[in-house]
C-alpha cells in the first residue's frame, strides 16, 4: 500500500506539472503574467501541501530509524507543507487582487481555507503535546488516536479541496471556450484528479487503524 501511495503521489505531481507547464502558461510567482502567478497555487497546494502532508503521515512506516527520529521527520515535513501552503495561498490571493476577483467566494475556497487553518492548529497541537511533551504520558496516549483521526480527516479535506479546485478551473476554462470534452487537456485534468484521490486513499490504507 505504501508503494502505491508513493506511486500515485508522484504520478499526480508529474501530471500536474505537465498541465501547468505545457497547457497553462507556466509557473512563476513574480511574473507579470497573472496566469503564471495563479499556477503557483495549484502547484504548491498539491506538491508542497497535500503530497508532503501525505508523506509526513507515512513517515512512521517509511523512515528506518527510532521513533523519535520518525516523529521529527513527521513534524518537519508537515511544517514544510505549511510554509509552502502559505506561499500557495498567497499566490491565489495575489492573482485575485490583480484581476479584481472576490476572495473566498467558492466552495473550493471555503474547504481549502478551512482545511489549511485546521491543519495549522493540528500541527501546533502535535508540537506541544507530542514533540515538546507538555502533556503527561497518559494524556498523550489518550489523545493520540484522535490526533490520527483528525490527521486523516484533514488529508481527505485537502484532497477534496484539490478535486473541487480542478473542477472549478475546468468549468471556468470550458465556459471561456478554452476547454472541450475529451481534449487532451481535459483528460489530463481528470487523470490528475484521479491520481490525487488515489494518493489520499492509499495513504489512508498505509497508516493503518
Amino acid at each position: 500500500m505504501i508503494y502505491l501511495a508513493h506511486l500515485f503521489g508522484i504520478i499526480a505531481f508529474v501530471l500536474l506539472l505537465i498541465w501547468l507547464l505545457h497547457y497553462r502558461e507556466g509557473i512563476e510567482y513574480d511574473s507579470n503574467n497573472a496566469l503564471r502567478v495563479f499556477n503557483v497555487h495549484p502547484f504548491l497546494m498539491y506538491s508542497g501541501f497535500i503530497f508532503l502532508a501525505g508523506e509526513a503521515m507515512l513517515a512512521f512506516q517509511t523512515v528506518p530509524s527510532e521513533r523519535k527520529t520518525k516523529k521529527f521527520v513527521h513534524m518537519t515535513l508537515h511544517l514544510v507543507a505549511l510554509v509552502l501552503g502559505i506561499i500557495g495561498l498567497s499566490a491565489v490571493f495575489k492573482f485575485h487582487d490583480e484581476r479584481h476577483i472576490p476572495h473566498l467566494y467558492s466552495l473550493h475556497s471555503w474547504i481549502g481555507i478551512a482545511t489549511f487553518c485546521l491543519f495549522g492548529l493540528q500541527w501546533v497541537f502535535g508540537l506541544v503535546v507530542f514533540m515538546l511533551q507538555a502533556a503527561s504520558g497518559t494524556t498523550r496516549a489518550k489523545v493520540l488516536p484522535w490526533h490520527k483521526v483528525f490527521g486523516r480527516a484533514l488529508l481527505f479535506m485537502a484532497v477534496c479541496a484539490a478535486e473541487t479546485g480542478l473542477m472549478e478551473k475546468s468549468s471556468f476554462l470550458t465556459s471561456l471556450g478554452m476547454l472541450k470534452p475529451h481534449q487532451r487537456q481535459s483528460d489530463l485534468i481528470n487523470f490528475t484528479g484521479l491520481a490525487i484521490l488515489l494518493f489520499g486513499v492509499f495513504v489512508n490504507f498505509s497508516v493503518g487503524f
